[in-house]
């Protein structure tokens, strides 16, 4: 009985988290570099991504596989600015105690884009659906998270390659028309390696 008790949990465990490395400084200060995370995979196979959330999921740009790490700051409906340093969605500043320092860049989601500092993002390069797909030119579009990683100035994030889709063919950006698809894999929930940074993640 005891065997079978820990099977079945080692079982479970196989389909209901997993660890990931953090591979680069985008996180910092919340996450160090090789920090270990386990990964809540049931998660986004039940509902849908939140605000605030640590998802691990696949870029929209060329990665070798490797999954990415960022905090989910808006979300379908959302409509999203970053000036002076600060987040706003839907007109309201948000406060933002994780960041490692204020973003050096302005963003805007506007004209069914993303604008930073006054530039339209490339959908060649970015992963910007087309106008059709968008419900309003201002609000992020269904099925599309807007993504940065809490080191705002070292972070390749939405701010460089558009939206974190959230599964399918990628529609824009240079994996467009291949075989990689995205997928959000799930939700960090707390650091387990090194000890002294072992925490539940909020």
């Amino acid at each position: 009985m005891a065997i079978a008790s820990i099977l079945a949990v080692l079982l479970i465990g196989t389909f209901l988290v997993r660890p990931f490395s953090i591979p680069s400084i985008s996180m910092i200060p919340t996450l160090q570099v090789h920090d270990t995370v386990l990964v809540d995979v049931a998660s986004y196979r039940l509902g849908p991504p939140h605000l605030g959330d640590l998802a691990v999921f696949m870029p929209p740009v060329p990665s070798h596989g490797v999954a990415f790490i960022k905090r989910i700051v808006g979300v379908p409906g959302d409509t999203i600015r970053i000036s002076g340093g600060i987040l706003y969605r839907d007109g309201k500043a948000v406060s933002e105690p994780y960041v490692n320092e204020p973003p050096a860049y302005n963003l805007r989601i506007a004209r069914d884009t993303i604008l930073v500092n006054g530039e339209a993002l490339d959908p060649a390069q970015a992963d910007i659906p087309p106008r059709s797909m968008w419900q309003a030119p201002d609000r992020i579009p269904a099925g599309f998270y807007l993504v940065l990683g809490d080191n705002r100035n070292y972070s390749d994030d939405s701010h460089l390659w558009g939206f974190a889709q959230f599964s399918g063919p990628f529609v824009a950006g240079p994996l467009a028309h291949r075989k990689d698809r995205a997928d959000f894999i799930g939700r960090a929930v707390m650091v387990l390696w090194p000890l002294n940074h072992a925490r539940i993640l909020q």
